[in-house]
């Protein structure tokens, strides 16, 4: 995808696609996310999709200065230029459907509310009766799960500078996708929480690469996840890959798009080799398939 939007020059087609979105700013908040997008080989935005775990794509219109834009205390990601300012905005799967809201603020203005309406969404259910002991953590793992946890959420809550200059990403590895994002598993009628990424099937030893440029910002070997890689693309966009069997880089290293990072393998809770990808924004576990091509 091009990266010519973010560009302080541009092209006459960019300049012609961001005044035709101002069209947006004369329609009800509540009705931008479910606008009309161009096609995908000339938008570089990810898929708009307002729904639990979907992104959801607002205007904040015009602007010589990048605004500020929160969900909650939460900041966003906020690309453009003084032309057309967007916020994107991650859905959590939680999220109940219905009205929401962020915070725009533009230079020394007010802060204003944006809405938008969040679509209903059913993903799949699982239920499985398995043996309790892979229910039920022993207290050693159980206080090994929380101290991981808690060190993530640090993790997790990284907002740097600058912006990503891209946003369409590459599949980490070749191979089938063999679980679907938001999937719901009861475990002996205990409800777990949904599914948040994308699992790839591949052989152990499989090489993985970043999906975008970005910087190494954890790496680990967790007791769900097993060894862990966590990249950081800038703007609170985020990415994991986990249940490698091989970790190639190191905390601070700055990888390019298609960088070799690890290998698939069947590390932490997983009952084969396969890759598990993670997508976040703002703090927000959101569907990777938005961030590919059509």
């Amino acid at each position: 995808m091009t990266t010519a939007l973010f560009a302080n020059s541009a092209p006459l087609q960019r300049r012609t696609a961001l005044l035709g979105a101002l069209g947006l700013l004369a329609l009800p908040t509540q009705h931008l996310a479910a606008a009309n997008l161009p096609a995908p080989d000339s938008d570089p935005w990810p898929h708009a999709l307002p729904v639990p775990g979907g992104v959801v794509r607002l205007s904040l219109g015009p602007g010589a200065v990048r605004p500020q834009a929160r969900a909650g205390d939460v900041p966003l990601l906020v690309l453009g230029d003084a032309i057309e300012w967007t916020a994107l905005v991650g859905i959590a799967l939680a999220a109940a459907p219905g009205q929401a809201h962020i915070t725009v603020q533009h230079g020394t203005q007010a802060p204003q509310q944006l809405a938008y309406t969040i679509a209903p969404k059913r993903y799949q259910e699982q239920r499985l009766q398995v043996a309790p002991r892979t229910v039920d953590l022993s207290p050693e793992n159980q206080a090994r799960y929380e101290r991981e946890r808690d060190h993530q959420a640090v993790v997790m809550a990284t907002f740097s500078e600058p912006m990503p200059q891209q946003l369409g990403m590459r599949v980490p590895t070749p191979g089938r996708r063999s679980s679907s994002f938001g999937l719901r598993r009861v475990f002996n009628g205990q409800a777990r929480n949904p599914h948040s990424g994308m699992d790839i099937a591949a052989a152990t030893g499989t090489p993985v690469v970043a999906p975008l440029p970005g910087r190494v910002i954890d790496t680990g070997d967790y007791f769900f996840n097993g060894q862990t890689v966590w990249l950081d693309h800038g703007g609170g966009l985020l990415s994991m890959v986990c249940h490698l069997s091989a970790i190639d880089v190191q905390v601070g290293d700055a990888l390019h798009t298609g960088q070799r990072l690890g290998a698939v393998g069947a590390t932490g809770r997983a009952t084969g080799p396969h890759l598990h990808w993670g997508v976040m924004l703002n703090r927000t576990m959101v569907d990777p398939a938005l961030f590919l091509p059509s």
